[in-house]
């Protein structure tokens, strides 16, 4: 066989996947480009209302709320009944209820609030940290469409070089490797768009997971992505985090409630007492009376019983205290690290959109012209192509990395940043 009549073999069978690709790959996405556009804050909405994860959290906080009454509650009354007949008859009735001793209630009370006021930060923290897993997601299958567009657009292109690297060759003006390369990385485009099909895929059944929808539901074409700028600067968003983050105000109403688990310990050092009242009767000789009662409780066992449990509560609070610092530790790490992610993303966009996208471009365009005339080889071209290419997939990376930066810094502060 010829070199011609190898090239051209290779080149049918490289057209022949082209069209099955365009048949299995090309014709869906072409389809996609029908589909819904998918609303960033419709998906928020949606997720806030359908997610199990938030709607676990807000139920139990709802749940440690409906505590705090019961907990401030004097406990159930005990009504007494008897009757005996021995050498007489008499009946007794009554009423006996358990007192705790004064401010018992009331503390605990305010336990119960400072564990529904840590439960009422976790949720937040919850939803803060299931909306940021929604909008990263959806940010990085908007860059996987953009990239698909941009790769398969320059597949296209790609096959323009190859016809004319085919042409040049059939007329003795190039040489045979012009063609392979130009085959090569059509070849190498088609196993990238394969890659960006199942990423694809992937994001959308984490979006659908997300969501609480099965992971075969249809999930529309995101829209354009838009900058957002940074409004505060690194210090002050260290001060806004100790204001504003449900993650480290969730730990700070711990030491609290800590703080009253140690009072409410202390104040079981004193008795309980139980107060009853009594009616008799005494059907044989018809006369009624009456006794009062009132029992104590002695914490007779404090060195075992209440002395251990106010050590329990003095370790359960430094343990608390403990979390609080840790989580602000790593709260401040993720702060500046994000903080630096967003800003590095920014500054490279600028420099791709201003300066390398725009000198990309032109030399492409220069060694296209090269090319027709014969001045620039097939390489310099097909290098050219490429690293616009690469530019132009690092232009729309970053810009979903900026926002995903972004993202993250409104899970840590539960604000914008």
């Amino acid at each position: 066989m010829t070199q011609y009549r190898r090239t051209t073999f290779y080149t049918c069978v490289l057209l022949g996947l082209i069209t099955l690709w365009s048949v299995y790959v090309v014709a869906p996405t072409a389809a996609e480009d029908a589909m819904p556009t998918l609303d960033l804050q419709r998906l928020v909405h949606e997720a806030v209302s359908n997610n199990p994860e938030i709607q676990a959290a807000q139920r139990r906080w709802e749940a440690a709320q409906a505590v705090i009454p019961q907990v401030q509650t004097l406990p159930d009354p005990r009504v007494n009944l008897s009757y005996w007949n021995v050498t007489e008859r008499e009946g007794m009735y009554g009423v006996s209820q358990e007192i705790p001793f004064p401010s018992k209630l009331r503390l605990r009370g305010t336990v119960a609030t400072r564990e529904a006021e840590r439960l009422e930060q976790e949720y937040l923290a919850t939803r803060l940290r299931i909306l940021a897993r929604l909008k990263e997601a959806y940010f990085d299958l908007h860059f996987v469409h953009k990239s698909m567009e941009i790769v398969d657009k320059n597949r296209l292109i790609l096959l323009d070089f190859m016809k004319t690297a085919e042409a040049r060759y059939a007329v003795g003006r190039a040489v045979q490797q012009d063609v392979f390369r130009a085959q090569t990385e059509i070849s190498r485009v088609l196993a990238r768009l394969a890659t960006l099909e199942q990423r694809q895929e992937s994001l959308r059944a984490d979006i659908n997971r997300v969501l609480n929808r099965p992971p075969l539901d249809l999930v529309g074409v995101p829209l354009e992505v838009e900058i957002t700028p940074l409004q505060r600067r690194l210090l002050d968003l260290q001060s806004l985090l100790e204001r504003t983050s449900p993650l480290l105000r969730a730990q700070v109403k711990g030491v609290e409630r800590g703080d009253q688990a140690v009072a409410v310990a202390k104040w079981e050092y004193f008795p309980d007492f139980d107060v009853s009242v009594f009616g008799f009767r005494n059907e044989t000789m018809r006369e009624n009376g009456y006794q009062v009662m009132l029992g104590i409780k002695i914490p007779l066992y404090y060195a075992t019983k209440q002395r251990q449990g106010v050590a329990e509560a003095l370790a359960n609070r430094e343990s608390a205290a403990q979390d609080l610092q840790a989580v602000r530790q790593d709260l401040l790490f993720r702060l500046k690290d994000n903080f630096a992610q967003a800003q590095r993303a920014a500054q490279l966009i600028a420099i791709l959109q201003n300066a390398i996208i725009p000198q990309a471009t032109f030399t492409l365009e220069s060694a296209q012209a090269g090319y027709a005339v014969g001045t620039v080889d097939f390489l310099t071209l097909l290098n050219s192509f490429l690293t616009l290419q690469e530019n132009q997939l690092e232009l729309h990376g970053e810009m979903v990395e900026h926002e995903k930066a972004i993202t993250r810094l409104e899970e840590i502060l539960g604000s914008a940043p």
